[in-house]
């Protein structure tokens, strides 16, 4: 997260008023417990005011197994380092590592706010969240979905914050398009393949067009 803050704070600036992307990474943070700090220090370093690595952001798009469109956000200091490893990372897990623009036309970039189920009002939920222009609100069992297009990311927080509803996550995200059911080996293969991305310590996030399921997920999981 701290490279994060650093990137968003580089690209548009070390005031979270006048830089959403700032903003939300600072709300990530502090839900992460990260002490102010450090938070401070992150900005400084995007700024310019304090010295610190020169991160850059670089996307990898590929195919896991089943030709699963993936999407591998990275946040990098070696890029020669980064495009290695994430090659071995596909490589030894059933995918190949593609051109650029060979998959994200499958994905919408869209924001992502989530809130717990259990003590929400699913009707108030859904006319405060579509009122102030998500596009969709999706009940994914224990917590609901709101998505909206980055435009409405602001004026959708700011409603459910004057209505008192709290969420626990409000970020961009990839929204895939179509999506490939797995099943079995596949299935298997491809979770081994998103947690081996996500283990390496220059991914910021991974995306990918996979159905897979929730039986398949929790025996994978423990």
């Amino acid at each position: 997260i701290i490279k994060e803050v650093t990137v968003a704070a580089r690209i548009g600036g070390g005031d979270p008023a006048s830089n959403a992307r700032l903003r939300a990474v600072i709300l990530k943070a502090k839900e992460a417990n990260m002490p102010a700090d450090n938070i401070k220090r992150a900005i400084q370093k995007g700024t310019g005011e304090l010295p610190g690595v020169n991160y850059e952001e670089i996307v990898y798009e590929g195919y896991g197994p089943g030709g699963v469109a993936v999407l591998v956000e990275t946040l990098t200091d070696n890029k020669n380092r980064t495009v290695s490893e994430i090659r071995y990372i596909f490589s030894k897990n059933h995918g190949n590592l593609g051109e650029t623009g060979c998959v994200s036309w499958m994905f919408q970039t869209r924001c992502l706010i989530v809130v717990e189920k259990e003590g929400a009002d699913e009707d108030r939920l859904l006319e405060t969240a579509l009122d102030a222009g998500a596009e969709d609100v999706k009940d994914e069992g224990k917590t609901f979905e709101i998505i909206m297009e980055p435009p409405h990311f602001e004026n959708v927080k700011q409603a459910l914050d004057t209505a008192g509803i709290r969420y626990t996550l409000a970020e961009l995200t990839k929204i895939p398009q179509t999506s490939v059911r797995l099943e079995g080996k596949e299935a298997e293969q491809m979770l081994k393949l998103v947690s081996a991305l996500e283990d390496n310590d220059d991914v910021n996030a991974v995306h990918a067009n996979y159905e897979i399921d929730d039986e398949i997920m929790e025996r994978m999981s423990i």
